[in-house]
């Protein structure tokens, strides 16, 4: 302790020294000034003690942030979070940024164990969820690399367990192009097709609502005037988000009253998973409709066993080591797993309890692995890196190549024709990536700038991953000192299902993208 520390806490004794004396003696106003000193100033010895041990996690965060010169993104960003977590009342939530592949923010908000109460930690791993497909893609992209993989070729070319397919009395071809997309007309949790096609037909007509809703509304701004850039959205994509968690936050919602979610079986191997959907007939044309689909993913873990000639597991703990992602794990009920948060839901009741016990063997490649969101920024930034390399020319030969080739990721994020996204509606779906491309329709209006993310719900988990990629300019290219990965990454993972958190990340990552422009402005 220091020597002015010491000295405060000898004040803060006389206080409650006259403190005491004035309680004896019966005299009110003495009683009153002594407690009041004393605690002012033992108030202060804490706050002066606090700074001087370091403050606990959350300042430690923000004093390492404003070193970094992201103290003011860390703020907002944690203000926004907290507010998620309390309207959608979740237990525990994780969060951690990058920019221009340095991490310079990772913190855990809430617990991890509500019953051991165990906070919350960078350093925790949760489910990913829907995530798992993007790792996935990066296999089967890094495959195709190889000359190993041919995207085109029928899945039964490396599956013959899975039967050939025929739609309407037409027989059709499912191939990994299509599987990656979602255009493989498999089913997804939902095996009536008379209901998928009648939801189809409800989302459409409400999509078409609020694009003429959107297009009127934008008319309507252009006539004003009235400036609207990318940082600047409107108050309904915040109240849209809190809609999504529903007003019963952790409930169940549709998605999650099918019983699937909630196999308890476990199973030796991806091609035994396959047996849960492989003779049950497609609900539309291969290549003709986009429908989401967990299972679609399924077979594509026993392409990319068959391809690799190793168990799908093997290769992909092996490729989290090339990555080093030494805290992506599979999702293992059996396993010791340090730093597990457990999961949880809401009741009927609307009491917070444990999620139902799951097997999520059946869906490794869909959702089926765990990992921390300082793992998830390694993921992205090696992704970023890979798309990026490419246009450093001036790099003295002393630029590494990325994992992947820049053309590959190119292709991975480049929107497929007939796809949607659900949970960003200015995106696509690409390759196990939602895409939005860069757009602005008129000066002085709302300008769209290019990214891409993944959201994740499982059982008692809700996830993101968005990657925000500088807007490179030519000079930035042909300079030495500048290298890739140049932009932001987020990533957000929560204990609580049916969070939606896509909003979210964008926002974090538009604040950090705006103290580095100010930071290279100044």
């Amino acid at each position: 302790m220091s020597g002015l520390a010491r000295a405060v806490r000898r004040v803060a004794a006389v206080g409650l020294a006259a403190a005491r004396r004035g309680e004896s003696g019966g005299g009110g106003g003495g009683r009153r000034w002594g407690w009041g000193l004393a605690l002012g100033l033992a108030l202060g010895v804490k706050a002066a003690a606090g700074s001087e041990a370091g403050g606990g996690p959350e300042k430690e965060a923000a004093a390492a942030a404003a070193r970094r010169g992201f103290g003011a993104a860390i703020e907002r960003s944690r203000d926004l979070l907290r507010r998620i977590k309390d309207e959608a009342g979740i237990p525990g939530i994780l969060v951690g940024v990058s920019v221009d592949g340095r991490e310079v923010w990772s913190e855990g908000l809430g617990y991890a164990d509500v019953e051991n109460r165990v906070m919350c930690k960078p350093e925790t791993i949760m489910r990913i969820a829907s995530i798992s497909k993007c790792l996935t893609m990066m296999a089967v992209a890094k495959l195709w690399e190889e000359g190993k993989l041919d995207l085109d070729a029928p899945v039964q070319k490396y599956v013959p367990e899975f039967p050939e397919k025929v739609y309407e009395g037409e027989k059709v071809t499912i191939t990994t192009r299509l599987l990656v997309s979602h255009l493989s007309g498999i089913r997804h949790y939902e095996k009536d097709i008379a209901k998928v096609k009648e939801e189809k037909e409800k989302a459409n007509r409400a999509l078409k609502l609020t694009k003429s809703g959107q297009d009127k509304e934008q008319k309507e701004k252009d006539g004003k005037g009235i400036e609207k850039t990318d940082s600047d959205k409107p108050k309904k994509e915040h109240e849209g988000e809190v809609k999504s968690r529903n007003s019963k936050p952790g409930r169940r919602d549709k998605e999650f009253e099918h019983e699937e979610y909630y196999l308890k079986e476990k199973f030796e191997s991806v091609i035994e998973s396959l047996k849960i959907f492989k003779n049950d007939p497609l609900f539309f044309k291969p290549g003709d409709q986009f429908l989401y689909s967990t299972y679609g993913f399924t077979l594509l873990s026993a392409v990319v066993e068959r391809v690799s000639g190793q168990k799908f597991t093997e290769y992909m703990l092996k490729m989290f080591r090339d990555l080093d992602m030494l805290s992506t794990v599979l999702d293992d009920n059996e396993a010791m797993i340090y730093n597990r948060a457990r999961c949880y839901v809401y009741n009927k009741k609307g009491r917070l309890v444990n999620a139902p016990y799951v097997d999520n063997s059946y869906k490794w490649a869909g959702g089926g692995f765990l990992s921390s969101v300082g793992d998830l920024l390694k993921f992205g930034n090696a992704l970023l890196y890979s798309y990026q390399a490419g246009q450093f020319r001036n790099s003295n030969g002393k630029l590494l190549p990325g994992y992947l080739k820049p053309d590959t990721v190119a292709m991975m994020w480049t929107p497929v024709p007939k796809t949607e996204v659900s949970w960003d509606r200015d995106g696509k779906y690409a390759m196990a990536w939602a895409v939005v491309e860069k757009k602005q329709q008129c000066g002085f209006c709302r300008r769209q700038r290019h990214y891409a993310s993944h959201t994740g719900g499982a059982v008692g988990a809700s996830s993101v991953l968005l990657i925000l990629p500088e807007e490179l300019d030519s000079h930035a290219e042909d300079t030495a000192e500048v290298a890739p990965p140049r932009g932001v990454i987020v990533s957000i993972i929560c204990n609580m299902q049916s969070v939606s958190l896509n909003s979210t990340a964008l926002k974090i990552a538009r604040e950090f993208d705006k103290e580095k422009r100010a930071q290279n402005i100044d």
